[in-house]
């Protein structure tokens, strides 16, 4: 299948037909490229928040309830375009309230087919934690589609093996991602290349990418696209299938082939994922040894 990784740029929106223009030709884009699996980043969807205005969205607390109450429409216009160009599509996260609580980091999935799930962010970062009050949501999941496999780990949940080990059967993990500095981009990039070294898998990585002085929640971002697997049989030594230019909004494509996923995990040169479970023997009691 080719996949597809977005370096996505935000608008200040004036109505909601420019977004979901916006929207439509990115999707388009990519679909006419081929690509079956479409992958967008973390915290996309604040764009939205400017369709309330300069005075929501130059308020933290106001921009992410603004963005809250328009997600049905959003999902509705991400199924209806999965739908149309016969694709599933990761949306942009975005802050989505579920009850009584305070706001998840929440990232839908849409199929062809007109399902439709979702992943919430599992390990809030500081500025999550301290500024926005973001908070855990529902548990990881894997998705059984007709592509394989496919679990996702949003941003900072990317940088936690035991949350990659979770999703071992997973045949992709796309990680969507919103970084500041280059050292957030580098931090969650290595996350990413981690998990697909360890669970012999391929990872897919967007990012949210410019600069929004209207914005308070995503006012700078770096990144790019991009698409990994283990360094082994099968997959370029070095591991990166395909990566984006930094900073430039766009798409990223690679082809990714699940039989040299099973290939690999069956009769790698090494075989990290079957030999998971030999550190708990050897980590059970570490020996303090003075020299």
């Amino acid at each position: 299948m080719k996949v597809a990784t977005a370096a996505y740029d935000l608008d200040w929106l004036d109505s909601w037909a420019q977004y979901e223009d916006k929207l439509d030709r990115w999707v388009s884009e990519a679909a006419g490229q081929g690509a079956k699996l479409l992958v967008f980043p973390e915290y996309g969807a604040m764009e939205v928040s400017t369709l309330d205005g300069a005075e929501i969205t130059g308020d933290l607390e106001r921009s992410i309830r603004a963005v809250s109450d328009r997600m049905e429409d959003v999902q509705n216009l991400h199924q209806r375009l999965a739908e149309e160009y016969k694709t599933y599509i990761l949306g942009a996260s975005a802050p989505v309230v579920d009850g009584p609580g305070r706001p998840v980091n929440r990232a839908a999935f849409y199929a062809p087919n007109g399902v439709q799930g979702h992943q919430d962010k599992q390990i809030m970062t500081r500025f999550e934690r301290e500024d926005w009050d973001i908070v855990p949501g529902g548990p990881l999941k894997l998705f059984d589609t007709a592509l394989g496999k496919i679990g996702v780990l949003i941003c900072y949940d990317s940088e936690f093996p035991l949350l990659g080990r979770a999703l071992q059967e997973a045949d992709l993990i796309l990680v969507p991602s919103c970084t500041e500095a280059l050292s957030g981009y580098w931090r969650v990039r290595i996350g990413a290349m981690s998990r697909a070294l360890e669970n012999q898998c391929v990872t897919v990585m967007a990012s949210l990418v410019g600069n929004n002085e209207w914005s308070e929640a995503v006012d700078m971002n770096t990144g790019t696209g991009g698409i990994f697997g283990p360094p082994d049989k099968g997959f370029p030594q070095t591991g990166v299938l395909a990566e984006g230019t930094l900073n430039q909004p766009g798409w990223t494509y690679a082809d990714v082939d699940l039989s040299a996923i099973a290939n690999v995990r069956a009769d790698g040169h090494v075989l990290n994922r079957s030999h998971w479970d030999e550190q708990s023997s050897r980590v059970d009691s570490v020996i303090l040894s003075p020299l």
